[in-house]
């Protein structure tokens, strides 16, 4: 029976837009990277910085209304001091409220922001662990572009919301409470309420009218997520466009989704102008409302001239980081929706996962037993139906047949990217379930048919089989596979890079450097998946060697479409049809007469015709 779907989407990035109780929840999943358990350090940080933005606070409330004081006292020309001394105490101890006032948020800065980027890049370590840890079935589904897209800005949403968040909207709450019980003291009941009101409305506005743009704001997002994976998937592919001249076809796709991002921005643009006109008038509103109450006290003799000053300044000093607020809640908003988008992607379960008791897997032998495997990628499409074989240790086993008839599909299974529906694999008895999938990947060695490379150094994409491995090991890997004759003819010879997915290189060129790489790992099993098909016949007859040589006490696999290159495996295993239909050595199939002969003399004929019309 097929199992069921995979439990995960892999385009997370095009799940529903999140709820607000998911987005909280992962500001909660954030806090095990701020309040760690084993770093006490962190935890007094947090306290020390938390303590210096409530000092500064006090500070900044008082600084309006020493001000107003000394102004008071200067328009009064108050007899205990003098004139001279009044005006120095008045500028020296606002210069330095004043200065106490900036120097407040570095020292917030300097306290918090090694446990800031220390969670930033916890968070970003465990989303790439954890992404990797994901099965294969996710990651061919997956669109890079928007893949990388999301990561991306929730990344940058940590830093956002631990700036915005902490930094000004928890200050700027607490200098509201605070101001508010100064103008209840000081003034009265009616400038406590009018500053209440007015951020109460400020609120309301920019949460309702930022609910209302939201529509803009995730439509801008969707396009520019289109034309961001239109672009990388087209330069991915270059190779592919170049063959097919689609140049301009790909440049109008592209511009088709920029002009798409265009609309959607000018929308967005025009109704945060809308926003923006509306919370103006609101603050202002506030401000002369209390301007006016201030200067009634002034005209009646209540309050000293220097309140006017005092007053204005603070509601000034009150409201300019609820300027601030109305950018930081769409963006925090935002920054939720790109948070929680970026935490589900750990929800995820991968779609193959150890056994609770999974030991590591021995290869003392290196027997690789398939047992009636039952497998395909889609419930209704089964590709194997009951194969069964044996590559007896030491052994080279080829597998050949039709295109569709499951031959890579083996070399997937082997590795466990994904589990079978039915019957069992196991390597010198072990079955494959009851192994970690770290030990078992580490046994085997895989050169595939479609070589991709790291965008660094040959030396580095050698190295990549055995990392740490000494720059002699890498030479001789490269020698073995008969391409260090050619990175000792480049000018950087080892450290030469090859651009992305080695681009730079030649096919024959990639597949030998895989090669290396494959024989530094140096492991008991071996797959080769078509593994000297971009090279040409007299390179391949030496890779042939090679690989004979090193094939030599392990046991191989060999995905085969070239039936030329596998006549001397030990044993042939047709497939067809998700079955095998005949097994036997190159001679002994021929003999047969059957699917393997025929797909013999197809490819013989097709060799002896190019070779009658190119020879």
């Amino acid at each position: 029976m097929p199992p069921p779907g995979p439990t995960h989407s892999a385009q997370a990035e095009d799940a529903p837009e999140s709820t607000l109780r998911e987005q909280v929840a992962s500001v909660g999943a954030l806090i095990p990277y701020l309040w760690k358990k084993d770093r006490p350090d962190f935890k007094r940080r947090i306290v020390l910085a938390f303590s210096v933005i409530l000092v500064g606070q006090v500070i900044a409330v008082a600084t309006p209304f020493a001000l107003a004081e000394g102004i008071n006292r200067l328009a009064e020309r108050d007899p205990a001091l003098g004139l001279g001394a009044a005006i120095v105490g008045f500028i020296l101890g606002y210069g330095v409220l004043r200065l106490l006032s900036s120097a407040v948020p570095q020292i917030r800065e300097f306290l918090f922001s090694v446990v800031g980027q220390n969670a930033q890049r916890e968070v970003a370590l465990s989303v790439f662990q954890h992404l990797h840890s994901l099965s294969l079935r996710f990651h061919l589904e997956r669109r890079t572009g928007g893949l990388s897209r999301l990561i991306d800005r929730g990344t940058r949403a940590i830093d956002f919301l631990f700036r915005f968040l902490l930094f000004n909207i928890i200050p700027t709450l607490i200098q509201l409470a605070l101001v508010s019980v100064a103008f209840g003291f000081r003034y009265s009941g009616w400038m406590v309420l009018i500053v209440v009101s007015t951020v109460g409305a400020y609120f309301w506005f920019t949460i309702a009218s930022t609910e209302w743009r939201l529509k803009f704001r995730r439509e801008m997002n969707q396009k520019d997520q289109l034309a961001s994976t239109r672009s990388i998937d087209a330069l991915l592919n270059y190779e592919t466009v170049k063959y097919f001249g689609n140049e301009q076809y790909e440049a109008t796709r592209y511009n088709e989704a920029l002009v798409d991002y265009q609309a959607a921005a000018v929308k967005s643009q025009n109704s945060l102008a809308l926003v923006n006109i509306g919370q103006s008038l609101v603050i202002n509103l506030g401000l002369v409302a209390a301007l006016w109450i201030t200067a009634q006290g002034v005209s009646q003799g209540t309050y000293g001239i220097g309140e006017l000053t005092g007053v204005s300044l603070i509601m000034m000093q009150l409201y300019q980081p609820l300027n601030i607020l109305g950018f930081a809640y769409r963006e925090i908003k935002q920054a939720l929706v790109d948070m929680e988008k970026m935490f589900s992607l750990l929800n995820l379960s991968p779609e193959v996962t150890d056994n609770p008791e999974a030991r590591a897997l021995t290869v003392p032998a290196g027997e690789v037993v398939f047992d009636n495997v039952r497998f395909g990628y889609e419930k209704d499409r089964e590709i194997l139906k009951g194969v069964s074989f044996t590559a007896r240790p030491g052994e080279t086993v080829a597998i050949v047949g039709p295109s569709g008839a499951g031959k890579s599909t083996i070399a997937r299974l082997l590795y466990r990217f994904y589990d079978l529906w039915d019957g069992n694999i196991q390597i010198d008895g072990q079955s494959l379930r009851t192994v970690n999938q770290s030990s078992l990947r580490q046994a085997i060695g895989m050169v595939p048919q479609d070589t991709v490379l790291f965008n660094d150094t040959i030396g580095y994409n050698i190295a990549y089989g055995q990392p740490g491995a000494s720059h002699e090991e890498i030479v001789e890997a490269a020698r073995m596979a008969q391409i260090a004759d050619f990175i000792e003819s480049l000018s950087d010879g080892y450290d030469t890079v090859v651009g992305e997915r080695g681009l730079k290189l030649s096919g024959g060129e990639k597949q030998r450097v895989a090669i290396a790489r494959t024989l530094l790992k140096n492991p008991p099993l071996l797959i080769l998946d078509e593994a000297t098909s971009a090279l040409d016949s007299a390179t391949e007859q030496g890779i042939l060697e090679a690989l004979h040589t090193i094939s030599k006490g392990r046991t191989t696999l060999v995905v085969a479409h070239r039936l030329s290159t596998i006549v001397e495996a030990d044993r042939i295993i047709v497939l067809d049809q998700g079955l095998v239909a005949e097994t036997g050595t190159h001679a002994e199939l021929l003999t047969k007469q059957g699917i393997y002969a025929d797909l013999w003399h197809r490819q013989s004929d097709a060799f002896d015709s190019k070779t009658t019309e190119y020879g």
